[in-house]
């Protein structure tokens, strides 16, 4: 698409975008990647109402965590939502950004980075984080609607990520969990492609919490019972709130 036929606009709130015009665009690339995973045949699982089926990227997640003011306000994320609209106003495309004066909640630790940054005299922070806070799930980051434009909105997307870092004086842009397609269309536009790490724990049929315990080799059983009783003795409680609670 032609800068005629896209512009690219700043929301500083999901409150200023339509539930239905942000889930069509969270919809396509969301779908897709569901799709991409039942080499079997069998139907996606994708969801109803117009929802996407990622739900860390829809509206209504994302909105709840402004309000409920988890982000905004002196949190450290400030929403600074991308959204490209055509020439009618439609909005084709959108992505899930907030300016950052710290790398809490976002389960990448660069620090590191930080430090080499400030060491070589600029300041890492504001940064721009292109990611779901507090939410360590691969989804969707450059959002599209779908049809044959799609790849063009993303890919305006991407660069409108690299504009607005320079234009707002931010140190860097930073897409974290994002899918791979993604991963490989940001390098192509000059993105430093970066890999990490996760650790998943499965329930491998356990009966019981004991029963996982009693699998592990002694010196381990004793820590986690430890370091248990530990956090009881500070006082901590759990609660688990389910539906209506």
């Amino acid at each position: 698409m032609t800068d005629s036929e896209l512009r690219i606009r700043i929301a500083q709130s999901l409150a200023e975008v339509p539930p239905a015009a942000w889930n069509a665009c969270a919809s396509e690339l969301a779908g897709n990647s569901l799709k991409e995973k039942h080499e079997d045949n069998s139907s996606p699982k994708l969801s109803t109402q117009g929802q996407p089926a990622n739900p860390f990227v829809s509206h209504e997640f994302l909105s709840s965590l402004e309000d409920s003011a988890s982000v905004g306000g002196r949190t450290g994320w400030q929403p600074r939502h991308l959204l490209a609209e055509d020439a009618t106003g439609h909005l084709r495309g959108a992505a899930p950004c907030y300016v950052k004066v710290h790398s809490r909640g976002e389960y990448v630790f660069d620090h590191g980075w930080a430090e080499a940054f400030e060491r070589a005299g600029g300041d890492y922070y504001p940064k721009l984080q292109i990611a779901v806070p507090f939410t360590p799930v691969t989804g969707p980051r450059l959002l599209a609607a779908s049809g044959p434009l799609a790849d063009g909105v993303r890919g305006a997307l991407g660069d409108a990520l690299k504009e607005l870092t320079t234009a707002s004086e931010l140190s860097s842009s930073h897409v974290t969990f994002l899918t791979e397609p993604e991963w490989r269309a940001l390098g192509h536009r000059g993105f430093l492609q970066r890999t990490d790490q996760q650790f998943h724990w499965e329930n491998d049929c356990y009966a019981s919490f004991e029963d996982f315990l009693n699998r592990l080799a002694s010196r381990k059983r004793k820590t986690i019972r430890r370091e248990r009783k530990e956090a009881l003795r500070a006082g901590v409680e759990v609660c688990w709130l389910t539906g209506a609670d």
